[in-house]
C-alpha cells in the first residue's frame, strides 16, 4: 500500500512538473509577445505624436502665413523696427507712435495685409471680432434681396458692369455673383456675431480672414451695399422725398461720382484692384455699417487731422472701432490697454 501511495505521489509530481513546463513555455511566449506589442505600440504612439506635432506646426505656420490680419505686436517695438534712421519722417513717425502709446493707451497693434482692401478688411475684422451685430437697417430688410431690388425694381441694368476687385469680372453673371457675396456676408456676420465666447469668436475670425476667396466676397458685398446706399440717396434727392445725409452731397459734388453709375465705374470698380477707399467713402462706410470709425493718421501728427472720425456725425448708440494709418492708404488695427 505504501508503494502504491509513493507511486501515485511521484506520478502526480511528474504530471504537475510536465504541466508547469508547458504552461511556463506558454507564459514566456505570451510575455514576449505582450512585450513586443507594448514596444511596438509605444513606438507607434511616439511616431504618431511626432507626426501630429509636425502637422499641427505646419498648419499653424500656414495659417499665420495666410492670415490677412496678423497677431498683435508691441506698438513701440513695431515703430522702432519700421522707422529706423534719423530722417525727419522717421523721427516724426516714432514721435507719433510714442504719443499713441503715452496719451491714447495704445500698447499693441495688429498688422493688416497691405492691399487695396486694407481699410475694408480692418473695419470688418473689428466688427466681427468685437461681436457687433447687424446695423439696424440691415435687420429691417433682407440684404440678400438688394441686388435683385437694384436690378429689377429700380432698373439699374448697368450693374452688369460691376467689377469684383482684382477679378475684373463683368457681364450678365454679375447679379448671381453679387448674390453669393451677399450670402457670404450675411452668413458669416450672423454666425460670428452670435458667438458669445471671445476666444472662439477670435478663432473664427482668424479662420475666415485666412481664406482669400471667402474674405474677398465679404469686401465685395460691402462695396455693393455702398453702391445700393448711393442709389437710394440719389433717388431721394431727385424725388425730393426726404433730406439725405451731408456725405452724399459731398460724394455727388465730385465730377467723378456725380451719379451712381459714375460712382461705380470710377471708384467702386477699382477698389480692391488699383485703389482703396478715399475720405468720402470712409464716411459712407461708417454711415452704412453704423459704426464710428476713429482713425489715427500718423502722417498728420501735430495737426488737427491727427485724429478724425468717420462719419463726423454719428449716433450715441453706435459702436466705435479704431484704425491706424501712416499714409491714408494702408491701415492697421490699434489695440488699447489701460
Amino acid at each position: 500500500g505504501r508503494h502504491e501511495v509513493w507511486s501515485w505521489k511521484t506520478a502526480s509530481k511528474e504530471s504537475l512538473c510536465l504541466m508547469w513546463q508547458k504552461v511556463k513555455v506558454q507564459l514566456i511566449l505570451s510575455m514576449s509577445f505582450l512585450t513586443a506589442v507594448f514596444w511596438y505600440c509605444r513606438r507607434l504612439y511616439s511616431f504618431l505624436a511626432q507626426l501630429l506635432k509636425r502637422w499641427s506646426n505646419y498648419l499653424q505656420r500656414k495659417l499665420i502665413r495666410n492670415l490677412s490680419v496678423l497677431p498683435e505686436v508691441d506698438l513701440l517695438g513695431y515703430s522702432t523696427r519700421e522707422w529706423k534712421g534719423e530722417t525727419k519722417q522717421a523721427k516724426q513717425m516714432r514721435e507719433a507712435y510714442e504719443e499713441l502709446f503715452r496719451s491714447c493707451h495704445i500698447k499693441y497693434l495688429r498688422q493688416v495685409k497691405r492691399d487695396n482692401y486694407s481699410v475694408v478688411r480692418a473695419v470688418l475684422f473689428q466688427i466681427f471680432s468685437q461681436g457687433i451685430h447687424f446695423p439696424l437697417w440691415m435687420k429691417e430688410r433682407d440684404i440678400l434681396k438688394l441686388p435683385e431690388k437694384l436690378l429689377y425694381s429700380q432698373g439699374c441694368n448697368w450693374i452688369q458692369q460691376y467689377s469684383f476687385g482684382p477679378e475684373r469680372y463683368t457681364g450678365p453673371n454679375a447679379f448671381g455673383k453679387l448674390r453669393k457675396c451677399m450670402e457670404a456676408l450675411k452668413t458669416n456676420w450672423a454666425e460670428i456675431s452670435y458667438t458669445r465666447d471671445h476666444e472662439e469668436r477670435g478663432n473664427m475670425c482668424n479662420t475666415l480672414f485666412s481664406d482669400e476667396s471667402k474674405e474677398y466676397k465679404l469686401y465685395e458685398a460691402i462695396k455693393f451695399i455702398m453702391l445700393y446706399e448711393v442709389v437710394e440717396a440719389y433717388e431721394q434727392i431727385k424725388s425730393r422725398e426726404e433730406p439725405v445725409h451731408n456725405l452724399f452731397s459731398l460724394l455727388f459734388a465730385r465730377d467723378s461720382s456725380s451719379d451712381p453709375l459714375s460712382f461705380m465705374m470710377n471708384h467702386l470698380n477699382s477698389i480692391g484692384d488699383s485703389i482703396s477707399l478715399d475720405q468720402v467713402e470712409l464716411f459712407l462706410l461708417g454711415y452704412l455699417l453704423e459704426v464710428k470709425i476713429r482713425v489715427y493718421r500718423l502722417h498728420r501728427f501735430n495737426t488737427e487731422e491727427f485724429q478724425v472720425s468717420y462719419p463726423d456725425e454719428y449716433r450715441r448708440e453706435w459702436n466705435e472701432i479704431s484704425l491706424l494709418t501712416e499714409d491714408d492708404h494702408y491701415y492697421h488695427i490699434p489695440l488699447f490697454r489701460t
